[in-house]
């Protein structure tokens, strides 16, 4: 368990290095493998000014990521709240180019104030047809941050990590499909649901950290596409 941010900062740049594999069932298999667009998400943690509402003997009280919620008028994923990030366009380096890139887009933050730890393996998002890769970042010199344009994303926040861990924050989603209902890890903290992708991202890697604690998987909680 990390004691303080910086034991929690190398095990990020420690799992990127070993990566890791996503658990995939048929909600996860793309419909048009050789159509899938790629895309990247920046996943950044920080130091968080105030602390977590709750402790949690996993991760220090002041560790945070960054989220925003997508405006709802969006064509996919409306409303949900998410990783700042989007589409690999031809005039980005990589994954991590374009995942600064569209998180500055977004947020607006500085770029010369985020350190990105590397990348881990692209996740499919068969409801847009995306190959979505994850790149793990550190602030290393908090900027401000707001929804920079309305029609993308209505809010952008910074969660605690130890809140996301909190058991009583912990629950499942539920999706029917061919008569089969699947799982999939969520998070409710306030009045926020975090769940589908960005859900799934932050559950598989908070277990291959070892930041997880134990929770109640049978406590579903109702989304709305």
């Amino acid at each position: 368990m990390p004691t303080s941010t910086a034991d929690a900062r190398a095990q990020l740049v420690a799992l990127c290095e070993r990566g890791l594999e996503w658990r995939t069932d048929r909600t996860r298999v793309l419909a048009d493998p050789g159509g899938a667009r790629p895309a990247a998400v920046l996943v950044l943690f920080g130091v968080l000014d105030a602390l977590a509402a709750r402790s949690s003997g996993s991760v220090p009280r002041d560790l945070d990521v960054l989220l925003l919620r997508r405006a709802a008028t969006l064509g996919s994923h409306p409303g949900q709240i998410a990783f700042p990030g989007g589409r690999i366009e031809p005039s980005d380096a990589g994954p991590v180019d374009a995942a600064v890139r569209e998180a500055v887009e977004e947020t607006g933050l500085d770029p010369e104030g985020i350190d990105a730890l590397g990348v881990l393996p692209p996740m499919a998002v068969p409801v847009s047809n995306h190959l979505v890769t994850p790149v793990p970042a550190w602030w290393v010199r908090p900027s401000h941050v707001a929804a920079v344009d309305h029609h993308e994303s209505v809010e952008v926040f910074r969660v605690p990590v130890a809140d996301l861990l909190h058991p009583d924050n912990r629950a499942s989603t539920e999706h029917a499909l061919d008569g089969v209902v699947y799982r999939a890890p969520a998070f409710t903290v306030g009045s926020r649901l975090i769940w589908g992708f960005t859900g799934i991202v932050l559950s598989r890697m908070f277990d291959e950290l070892g930041w997880s604690e134990p929770w109640d998987a049978d406590r579903i909680v109702e989304w709305r596409e």
